[in-house]
């Protein structure tokens, strides 16, 4: 099964930025589709690939000094970035 997923990430400290350069840069690393905007950060392919890239890229996040907040969206279908799903 294919999945998109959306996710958002705010780190509580005034040096928010490597955190969230460092996050991404883990993502990218994957073999998971990877499509960034300032706003968010969405992945796309197999459910049980991004679940497994997601937990791996975020325990050194949430295991490091900043607090931080993740807001994370799950759609059941792979949706190439840009592209409107129509209901």
């Amino acid at each position: 099964m294919n999945v998109s997923v959306e996710l958002s990430l705010y780190p509580l400290t005034p040096n928010y930025e490597p955190v969230i350069t460092d996050f991404i840069k883990r993502l990218r690393a994957s073999d998971v589709q990877v499509a960034t905007n300032p706003l968010s950060t969405q992945l796309t392919g197999d459910y049980d690939t991004v679940m497994k890239v997601l937990t791996e890229a975020m325990r050194p996040t949430l295991r490091g000094e900043a607090a931080c907040s993740f807001v994370i969206k799950l759609l059941n279908v792979a949706i190439e970035p840009g592209r409107v799903v129509e209901v």
